[in-house]
């Protein structure tokens, strides 16, 4: 059955800053346990916006500007979810967020586990992440692994404006706390998106093949999320020319972790390589790859490599185009996926 569009639930051209103000606006007039806090979100609408409006329409008992206190503001998080309500935590940057990883750690994360269950922890906190945007230390770090070996957190991370929206709205309607990582540089992204009649989309814990490969011999895929994924569908339309069929996965979810799509991905292509601007040492990358290796050993043709950014604090703005992984870096990694073993495959010894 199709149901028809009329012109109020068209599809138009939409930023990912909208479809998340969206998201908070919908969600807040859905529930009213749904609170927003955080430095600047009330009067001023957020550093990126994000939140503009919502005092206005809701009063600012629940759009509420907070001290530059990030444990505190975690803090009174965490006493308002166990009081039944939902709220939701603007951290302004990245590196921002430090100051509050007690809270995250010592309470937001464990409180569901400590009570057995019988007090769930709906708190969101929304993390605007990674570079791209001249941003100097402390405003660009991808700090997503650190959320990620925190057991009790969901991580998610959107690279569309429909992502951004549906996982938004997942993420405030879960019992269980969730770091929601914005990346700052596709805010302003756009795509032709209803605000009235938004798409669904896949659920937390479900990653989505965002470029399918044709099946040709020179196949490979490239994992990744939220600012890089752009980047990867870039890589895999200019690697035609060079006879590469490269598959994208837009993993949404780094916790859950979707194996089945990730693994049936490397299995159909017999290669893989992981994309993310947070540090290789110790990164996410790291573990994806040997999450891949561990189920997919016997379907690899080369080693699982992984493209990152380098293992220093963030550089000064004018460098920051050197530290993050761009298309070249990403073909460099394809041509080292051992693609001579596809001539040598049968020779003798």
């Amino acid at each position: 059955m199709t149901t028809a569009v009329g012109p109020d639930t068209a599809r138009k051209p939409a930023t990912m800053a909208q479809a998340l103000g969206r998201a908070l606006r919908d969600a807040m007039a859905a529930d009213p346990s749904v609170h927003v806090l955080g430095e600047d979100v009330g009067a001023l609408g957020g550093v990126f916006r994000i939140t503009d409006g919502l005092v206005k329409e809701f009063g600012e008992d629940r759009c509420t500007d907070t001290p530059l206190a990030e444990a505190g503001i975690l803090g009174t998080a965490v006493g308002m979810a166990m009081y039944g309500l939902r709220p939701v935590v603007e951290m302004q940057f990245d590196a921002f967020a430090y100051p509050s990883f007690e809270q995250l750690i010592s309470h937001v994360s464990r409180m569901r586990n400590r009570t057995r269950g019988a007090m769930p922890m709906p708190i969101t906190v929304r993390v605007p992440y990674g570079g791209g945007i001249g941003g100097v230390e402390h405003h660009s770090d991808s700090s997503e692994i650190y959320y990620m070996a925190t057991p009790g957190l969901h991580v998610v991370a959107p690279a569309t404006v429909a992502d951004a929206y549906g996982l938004l709205r997942a993420a405030i309607a879960s019992d269980d706390p969730v770091i929601f990582l914005e990346p700052k540089r596709l805010y302003w992204s756009k795509a032709d998106w209803s605000a009235d009649a938004p798409e669904q989309v896949p659920p937390i814990g479900r990653a989505v093949v965002r470029r399918p490969a044709t099946g040709g011999r020179r196949g490979a895929t490239l994992i990744s999320y939220g600012p890089s994924v752009p980047v990867c569908l870039e890589a895999a339309e200019a690697a035609r020319a060079e006879g590469w069929d490269l598959e994208v996965v837009d993993l949404r979810s780094l916790v859950p972790f979707d194996d089945d799509t990730v693994c049936a991905s490397v299995r159909r292509t017999g290669r893989a390589v992981v994309v993310h601007e947070s540090t290789g040492f110790g990164g996410p990358g790291g573990e994806i790859a040997a999450r891949v290796t561990e189920r997919c050993f016997h379907h690899l043709e080369a080693p699982v490599l992984r493209v990152a950014g380098f293992d220093i604090p963030y550089p000064p703005p004018m460098l920051e185009r050197h530290h993050l992984p761009g298309v070249d870096r990403v073909l460099d990694a394809v041509a080292r996926l051992q693609w001579e073993s596809e001539w040598t495959e049968g020779s003798a010894v």
